[in-house]
């Protein structure tokens, strides 16, 4: 348990990766992760691209303001979804996107892994150059992009950050 804790509260956001390339094995474990996620209705709306072409991981990054992690990546994880699957008239993807991210970058940290989580949706020229880029069907909505890396300082993966703050608690009503 304590163990488990200890994953939620060392997970960072990592940008500087080493040059050590993650197996298939990894991948498929995270993988795996993503799509344990909860999802309403179970409905499960995801689909994932794997990316590992340092070319391609290049391009990304130019879609992207903040994506210069990329290019140096092992791997990034692209998260669509399709709404077509959903039964709800209200968009519940967009929570079940979100918690198959997070998964993703718990199960990398576990793996020892880094990660950074690259917001797409709801910014449309991102959709638009990932889409374009990767060749995604137009029904499909691209979500989010988990760059994916061994750690370069490998101190800076175990450091914990104390953002506990009890003034953000409230009981019983606000």
């Amino acid at each position: 348990m304590e163990e488990c804790l200890e994953m939620i509260y060392t997970r960072r956001s990592i940008r500087v990766y080493s040059d050590e390339e993650i197996s298939d094995e990894d991948i498929e474990k995270i993988l795996k992760a993503a799509m344990l996620a909860p999802s309403a209705g179970n409905e499960q709306p995801w689909h994932f691209i794997v990316v590992r072409d340092k070319e391609m991981l290049k391009k990304m990054s130019e879609a992207f303001t903040f994506g210069q992690m990329l290019p140096h990546a092992s791997a990034a994880i692209v998260v669509c979804a399709d709404p077509k699957l959903s039964k709800y008239p209200y968009e519940m993807w967009v929570q079940d996107c979100s918690a198959a991210t997070e998964n993703i970058l718990l199960a990398a940290r576990c793996l020892g892994i880094g990660s950074v989580w690259l917001g797409v949706y709801p910014r449309e020229e991102r959709m638009k150059a990932l889409r374009e880029l990767l060749e995604i069907p137009e029904n499909i909505v691209v979500f989010s992009v988990v760059s994916l890396g061994y750690p370069k300082n490998e101190k800076d993966f175990y450091e914990a950050e104390d953002r506990f703050n009890p003034d953000r608690i409230h009981r019983e009503k606000w």
